[in-house]
C-alpha cells in the first residue's frame, strides 16, 4: 500500500484498564482515509478512552496502534524513549477537539489558533497570524480574531478549537463529544463546520450522540458497550430495521 491507500487509523487488540475496571477489551478498528466514523454508546462504554488512546493521551495497556503510518505496540505505562518519540510524531499528524474547548483564556482567538504552529512547529508568530485568520474565516469567526475566550459563546469557542486543530494540518481529527456542552441552538453552528470538513475529505472520528449528524455525515457508526465494539455498520443499517436490538434500545433513549 502507498501513503494514499494505507488506512490512517489501524488498531488491533487494544486494551485499557483503570485499576480493576477494564474500560477497553480487545478493540479492533480500521478507518480509511477520508472516512467519518461516529462512535456511539452509553456512558462508561469506553468511547472517550478509545479516541484518547489513539493519540496516547491515555496509555493503552496493550495492543497495537498505527496512526498516520506510525506504529506503536504494547506501549504500557512506562514507554521507551523511542515510543515517546513516536507518540510525539503521532500528535503532530493528528488533532483533537475536546468537549470543554480547552482554550487559553489569556490568548485571543487567533492566538489560540496559532499556538501550536508557534510552539510546536516553530513558526514565527508574525508569519503564523495570516494562516490563523484564514482558518478563523473558514469557521466563520474572522470578526472574532482579536476577542478573548471570555467574550465568546460556547459555540464560538468550539469553532475556535476546531480552527486550532486545523492549524496543525492534521491527517486525522478526533472529536470528543464536541457539542455536548452546548445549548441546542449553538450545536448547529459547530456541526455545520464539521459537515464542511467531512465534505472536504477530512478523516474524522467523532464521539457524539448527535443522531442527525451521524445519519447525514458518517460513513460508519461504531457502537460500543462494556469496552467492546458491539456494532460497526453503515448509518442505513444502524438506524434501520435490521439493527441489533441493543442498538435500537440505545437509540430509543437518545432519539432527537
Amino acid at each position: 500500500m502507498n501513503a494514499t491507500t494505507t488506512p490512517p487509523v489501524h488498531v488491533r487488540n487494544l486494551a485499557k484498564s483503570f485499576g480493576p475496571n477494564q474500560v477497553l477489551r480487545q478493540i479492533d478498528l480500521t478507518v480509511a482515509r477520508g472516512e467519518v466514523v461516529v462512535i456511539m454508546g452509553p456512558s462508561g462504554s469506553g468511547k472517550t478512552t478509545l479516541i484518547r488512546s489513539l493519540n496516547f493521551l491515555e496509555m493503552p495497556d496493550r495492543g497495537t496502534v498505527r496512526m498516520c503510518g506510525i506504529e506503536i505496540a504494547d506501549a504500557g505505562p512506562r514507554p521507551s524513549a523511542d515510543t515517546r518519540r513516536k507518540m510525539r510524531e503521532i500528535r503532530k499528524k493528528t488533532a483533537m477537539v475536546f468537549q470543554s474547548f480547552n482554550l487559553f483564556s489569556h490568548m485571543t482567538a487567533v492566538e489560540n489558533v496559532i499556538e501550536g504552529m508557534v510552539s510546536v512547529q516553530g513558526i514565527r508568530k508574525a508569519a503564523a497570524l495570516p494562516r490563523g485568520r484564514e482558518l478563523l474565516g473558514q469557521v466563520g469567526l474572522l470578526d472574532k480574531a482579536d476577542e478573548y475566550p471570555g467574550r465568546l459563546s460556547g459555540g464560538q469557542k468550539q469553532r475556535v478549537a476546531i480552527a486550532r486543530a486545523l492549524a496543525m494540518s492534521p491527517e486525522v481529527i478526533l472529536f470528543d463529544e464536541p457539542t455536548s456542552a452546548l445549548d441546542p441552538e449553538l450545536r448547529g453552528e459547530v456541526l455545520k463546520v464539521m459537515r464542511e470538513l467531512a465534505d472536504k475529505g477530512m478523516t474524522m472520528l467523532v464521539v457524539t450522540h448527535e443522531t442527525r449528524f451521524a445519519k447525514d455525515v458518517a460513513d460508519r457508526i461504531v457502537f460500543m458497550e462494556g469496552g467492546v465494539i458491539v456494532d460497526d455498520a453503515t448509518p442505513e443499517h444502524f438506524f434501520g430495521p435490521s439493527a441489533s436490538q441493543r442498538s435500537k434500545d440505545f437509540l430509543g433513549l437518545i432519539r432527537d
